[in-house]
């Protein structure tokens, strides 16, 4: 991809480093209204995915609504909620925790992990991120009759309804099919397509399926990230507004105005993704005075800031 220039790293007045990236923004149409880089070529969305997997389970017959939808589409942080949630849907579907095929993992969260470790536990597939995401999988397949144990294979009908509905909702095709970090089968589109992707989810009228995945994120933010987790407020912070971080520097964003943002930081790291986003958003007319707080990150010298990741000239102009 062509990225550019998305965020500085400056330590003190000196500019020390800097995030290359690519951000589009899309109008209520679908049509780019910011582009840095080159959003047109394609792209892992990675867990930004999820919203679009979970469309496609309540396409495909699953009911599911509030929490644990939201949970379908999280990248969860592992906290106790989080995992009894994972379970309620596997119960739900007449399953137990021996049918997640996600990978066994400790959970996301600093706070979740150290708690974990702490009291013994070791690495398990319901404390993998992906849980909630797996467990509605299987919840689906179960639903439609569908065999649950090569739930992951790309030619199961599950995995063939996915690419269809993010095909839909991108309303381009999938470009390449590789596999996330859980196992699960990913589709690859144009951070473009992402970004019509979720304006259309954000903006869904009211008695659709788009509509029920998005006020089921809006209504549970904490489902869908956990605590101290940037997604989980900017969801809480901004009404209406659908948020999902994936992997590799992956963020995307809707609005109800049907606006949508998506990109990609090229090295792949977290750092910068939030700040950028904020940016984006304030020069898209949005009131961010309420997350100020993710529109820089500091840089810290002896366990203070002396500095700060800040958005780029192209970002934020």
């Amino acid at each position: 991809m062509g990225h550019e220039v998305v965020a500085e790293v400056w330590r003190g007045d000196f500019l020390e480093s800097v995030h290359h990236g690519t951000v589009v923004a899309t109008d209520a149409s679908g049509w780019p209204v910011v582009s840095v880089g080159r959003p047109g070529d394609v792209a892992f969305p990675r867990s930004s995915n999820k919203p679009l997997q979970a469309l496609a389970m309540l396409r495909s017959g699953l009911e599911l609504d509030g929490s644990l939808l939201a949970l379908a589409c999280a990248s969860h942080s592992g906290e106790d909620f989080h995992v009894r949630g994972a379970l309620q849907i596997l119960a739900s579907a007449g399953l137990s925790e021996d049918a997640l095929q996600c990978t066994p993992d400790l959970p996301l969260g600093e706070e979740a992990r150290a708690q974990h470790l702490a009291s013994g536990r070791s690495a398990a597939p319901k404390y993998m991120n992906c849980s909630g995401k797996h467990a509605a999988m299987l919840a689906t397949c179960v639903v439609n009759g569908w065999s649950t144990d090569d739930y992951l294979d790309p030619s199961h009908p599950l995995q063939v309804a996915t690419r269809a509905t993010i095909e839909d909702v991108a309303g381009e095709p999938v470009a390449q099919v590789g596999v996330d970090g859980c196992g699960a089968p990913i589709f690859a589109i144009s951070l473009t397509g992402l970004a019509r992707a979720f304006g259309r989810l954000a903006a869904a009228a009211p008695g659709t399926l788009e509509h029920r995945v998005a006020a089921a994120m809006n209504a549970h933010p904490e489902w869908v990230g956990g605590t101290g987790r940037d997604v989980t407020e900017l969801m809480s912070a901004l009404p209406g507004v659908i948020a999902k971080d994936g992997a590799e520097g992956v963020y995307a964003v809707g609005l109800p105005s049907g606006e949508g943002v998506a990109l990609k930081i090229a090295d792949g790291s977290s750092r910068a993704r939030a700040v950028v986003v904020v940016a984006v958003l304030r020069r898209l007319g949005v009131d961010v005075s309420s997350v100020e707080g993710l529109a820089t990150v500091p840089v810290l010298g002896h366990g203070r800031a002396v500095g700060a990741v800040r958005p780029s000239l192209a970002i934020a102009s």
